[in-house]
């Protein structure tokens, strides 16, 4: 038959959409299971609007079944603003979406009692001519509200996406809006599937690729609380609280001034690591300098035999939060709180387009070829390494000998810190 010919070339490359659209969900990562139903259940409906538009015109070709053309246009009118309402659920699972439902029930209501009301279609029996009711635009009144309702809460709730990806939404809906006025203008019984057939099938793959972005953009970010959790957890010890704490005390016995100073100390030591809970974007490297000196006052109150020295050349860039601290915490806990005149020093400066970190020790040193030394085996100077290979760009560099000392390096290029953040958003 020529409408399964002229079908031919439609129905292909939709079919592969589906198939595509379909097993993509199913291994989908990021998606949550109950979003996973809703998305297969779309597909599932895309499938079946397809077979409804090739039925339904070859039943208005045969002239034939007035009774099952009759409810395949109902279907056809009343699925379409289900859509909308599935992908408001997967955008905004925990909202009331019953005015929705609501909306897409009056409108399927209106349609499939318009074969005895005639108040949105009706078909002739005598030659199957489609004649519109008084309410035919039902169907585009409420796909339009809840197309509306759908790019306003997708704009609200994925706000922090770029800009270039808010595009992806806005054309699927002018790309549907096109298919209706063109289904009007040409007549949905010329072509074996429909404008809008087409535009729903393709637009619910082009909208599934826009959520996914913004699924795996909310699993990054869950990530990265989690990194931070995990950070703040390893810089404040157990043992550290302790002996900040029970040094405290014995300084109210003997230097009152100095007890309430490093209590002072100690409080926003405390706060400042709090705070690195909450904080994505990168800090004055001074900032995180004011961190490192409160956390060594406090340790060489316990360690007299400990100095930190600091050479700072270079004050002007950004750092991401404990950078400097926990390189320092690791000299003193693992390099040279056993010597006699321990030395630790922290030095900046701006080389050949590099921003340079480095925290050197004076203690026993041991061999990074060692499995056991290797930087991945402590977690603390692993997070460094990681938030600022990922934040800045930079790297960084372990250097020790045995009976030489060690030094940590960080690299941070000049601009990668603005080159990062406009990567992230």
């Amino acid at each position: 038959m020529n409408l399964e010919n002229a079908a031919l070339p439609v129905l292909f490359p939709l079919l592969f959409l589906l198939l595509g659209l379909g097993f993509t969900v199913v291994i989908d990562p990021y998606i949550r299971q109950k979003q996973r139903r809703i998305m297969l259940f779309i597909t599932v409906l895309c499938l079946s609007l397809i077979v409804q538009n090739l039925w339904e015109n070859e039943l208005f070709v045969s002239h034939s079944h007035l009774v099952l053309k009759n409810v395949l246009s109902a279907y056809g009118y009343s699925v379409r603003p289900v859509f909308l309402v599935l992908f408001l659920s997967i955008v905004w699972p925990e909202g009331k979406k019953w005015p929705a439902w609501m909306l897409a029930g009056i409108n399927a209501a209106l349609y499939f009692t318009s074969p005895f009301t005639k108040l949105c279609f009706e078909i002739r029996e005598f030659d199957f001519a489609a004649l519109w009711g008084p309410l035919w635009f039902s169907c585009i009144l409420v796909s339009g509200v809840l197309l509306l309702w759908l790019l306003v809460l997708s704009g609200f709730r994925f706000r922090e996406t770029r800009k270039l990806e808010q595009l992806i939404p806005v054309s699927v809906a002018l790309v549907i809006a096109l298919s209706v006025v063109l289904d009007m203008q040409v007549g949905m019984v010329s072509q074996p599937v429909s404008f809008l057939t087409i535009a729903i099938v393709v637009g619910s793959v082009f909208y599934y690729i826009w959520l996914h972005l913004q699924f795996v953009r909310e699993h990054e970010r869950d990530l990265e609380a989690a990194q931070r959790i995990r950070i703040m957890m390893t810089q404040i010890q157990p043992h550290f609280l302790f002996n900040a704490l029970n040094t405290i005390r014995a300084l109210y016995a003997k230097d009152l001034p100095l007890a309430d100073r490093t209590l002072e100390d100690f409080s926003t030591y405390l706060r400042q690591n709090l705070e690195s809970l909450s904080q994505t974007e990168l800090i004055p490297v001074s900032k995180e300098l004011e961190h490192t000196r409160l956390y060594a006052e406090i340790e060489g109150l316990r360690f007299p035999n400990i100095r930190v020295e600091y050479r700072i050349e270079d004050r002007d860039f950004l750092v991401p939060a404990l950078t400097i601290q926990p390189l320092v915490e690791n000299a003193i806990r693992h390099g040279v709180r056993g010597k006699k005149d321990g030395l630790v020093t922290v030095s900046t400066a701006c080389e050949s387009g590099v921003h340079r970190i480095t925290v050197q020790d004076n203690g026993a040193g041991f061999d990074p070829k060692k499995r056991d030394s290797d930087v991945g085996a402590h977690i603390g100077l692993r997070n460094v390494r990681e938030r600022v290979e990922q934040m800045c760009g930079g790297t960084m560099v372990l250097r020790s000998e045995i009976g030489g000392g060690t030094g940590i390096t960080l690299n941070i290029p000049v601009g990668g810190e603005i080159g990062a953040k406009e990567k992230r958003t």
